[in-house]
């Protein structure tokens, strides 16, 4: 999978393309070691992992997707958003950081959004990493006790127990209202994070051309990647 990584890193410079990856995902789901995954091998200078902090106040009184704006691919660029605008429908509703007003204007807008950056000739995909709420309460367990994973201990990650079914409800209305023909959405399986690591890489590449593909490396397992369908949406089986 590195290999192949790398064999498409080499046509993103080459051909001067634009790849954006976002990565969604419950509390402890595994986004930031499956970035670690893909970009281990891959040129630091072309490859950017963007995970943007609380708004400052002036950034508050931007519209909502400019400081994103910024962060988005250039030419030869892969990028990967850990976050990213997605945190209005996610953890801003549930934990009340936003008002309704600002919730409903972020849905009503964000797939035109996503369409002008696609027609600019941006490739997007948006990974959502869905675990179970025992696996999370695990992990969440497992963080509180390791001494190098300190660091990611939050306020934010104390509630996702507690507000278990409202990150539910909210990821819910997110996968069916912002999943579009320009940017669907694929939802993974991240119980496992070894075969999330696999399996998300696999459908990356599968899904882009770059030379020299070797095809029979890309398989992926359909119990753990589950394509959100733009057209008469139906969500996978989820974590309820």
């Amino acid at each position: 999978m590195q290999i192949e990584l790398v064999k498409l890193q080499k046509r993103i410079i080459a051909k001067g393309d634009r790849l954006l990856v976002i990565m969604e995902g419950r509390d402890t789901a595994g986004k930031d070691g499956t970035i670690k995954c893909i970009t281990q091998n891959l040129s630091p200078r072309d490859t950017h992992v963007v995970a943007l902090g609380k708004p400052s106040d002036r950034e508050e009184g931007k519209w909502y997707f400019q400081r994103y704006v910024a962060e988005l691919p250039s030419a030869g660029e892969f990028v990967i958003f850990n976050r990213s605008w997605y945190n209005r429908a996610g953890v801003e509703k549930v934990m009340g950081f936003c008002t309704d007003a600002q919730y409903k204007e972020f849905m009503a807008s964000v797939n035109d959004f996503e369409s002008l950056l696609v027609t600019s000739g941006i490739q997007i995909f948006k990974y959502y990493l869905d675990i179970d709420k025992a696996e999370q309460a695990h992990r969440l367990a497992d963080r509180a006790k390791d001494p190098l994973k300190q660091w990611k201990i939050s306020p934010i990650d104390q509630q996702a127990q507690k507000k278990w079914h409202a990150y539910s409800v909210a990821r819910d209305l997110m996968l069916e209202k912002t999943t579009s023909p320009d940017a669907p959405w694929t939802v993974v399986n991240a119980n496992d994070k070894k075969l999330t690591h696999l399996n998300l890489i696999r459908d990356l590449l599968s899904r882009v051309d770059y030379p020299g593909k070797n095809k029979k490396l890309l398989m992926t397992d359909s119990q753990i990647i589950m394509p959100c369908l733009a057209t008469a949406i139906k969500l996978p089986k989820l974590a309820p």
